[in-house]
């Protein structure tokens, strides 16, 4: 059976509490940092025609795959063929074309600085936080979820603790430190507006690739998301739907 704890008024005073404080300062710091180090954008930079115009491509054709079910099958499988109909379609990319785009993507020293400066001022903050709580706040019990959670959640919530006799709605200091890791942009909206809001959790999926809008990469898979999709009309189903829909209404 689980353990009951009685968590000390001082751990929350010392510990629950300074944690939360320094992310929120540390999040608030870091935009700030990263928008001085911000390269100011070039006067005579314009976008690129041909970029827009695949993007506006992509834009459409993600519209028709989303809206699929609301047209007939004869108009989608137009409009599918028009968009991939091999080199004729609008989503087809040459292969010189792609390694070009890719090239230049990786030519160009702003975009690469840029992202270095990015990833240097999510990655530099977040690893000496995450010494400084595993220096000074490693093995406290810091808080305790208000509703019981399955074992699945043990890894998560009480990492750094090996007490499996423990309840698994206790988290540990380190745990507490990875949920306002990822869970801060909400309040990172409130403070800095939504646009601004540091997500840790998207920044750090987008750094493997996030060199910016890749036209090439975009066309194909927007392609190939074209080429798997089952066209399902639901205009027939409709009368059926708010049919069953009337029936309840009239029951209840």
């Amino acid at each position: 059976m689980a353990e009951e704890l009685v968590l000390d008024t001082a751990i929350r005073d010392w510990v629950l509490i300074p944690l939360s404080v320094v992310m929120v300062l540390i999040g608030v710091l870091r935009y700030f940092v990263s928008k001085l180090m911000r390269s100011p954008p070039s006067a005579s930079s314009s976008p690129d025609p041909k970029t827009v115009k695949e993007g506006q491509v992509v834009i459409r054709a993600r519209n028709l795959r989303n809206g699929a079910q609301f047209i007939p099958a004869k108009a989608f499988k137009a409009r599918k063929l028009y968009y991939t109909n091999g080199e004729a379609g609008l989503l087809h990319v040459p292969k010189e074309d792609a390694q070009k785009a890719q090239a230049a993507m990786f030519s160009d020293p702003n975009m690469a600085m840029d992202m270095m400066k990015k990833n240097l001022s999510m990655i530099v903050p977040q690893t000496l936080t995450f010494a400084w709580v595993n220096f000074f706040f490693s093995g406290f019990v810091a808080a305790k979820i208000p509703f019981p959670l399955t074992q699945r959640f043990r890894g998560m919530l009480q990492n750094g603790i090996d007490l499996s006799t423990v309840d698994v709605s206790y988290v540990s200091s380190r745990s507490w430190y990875f949920l306002n890791l990822f869970g801060l942009r909400g309040l990172f909206s409130l403070i800095l507006g939504e646009e601004n809001a540091t997500d840790d959790a998207q920044k750090m999926m987008a750094m493997g690739g996030g060199m910016g809008f890749n036209p090439a990469m975009s066309l194909s898979a927007e392609k190939d998301s074209l080429d798997i999709i089952q066209h399902d009309w639901a205009l027939p189903k409709m009368e059926r739907n708010a049919e069953d829909v009337l029936r309840k209404l009239l029951k209840n």
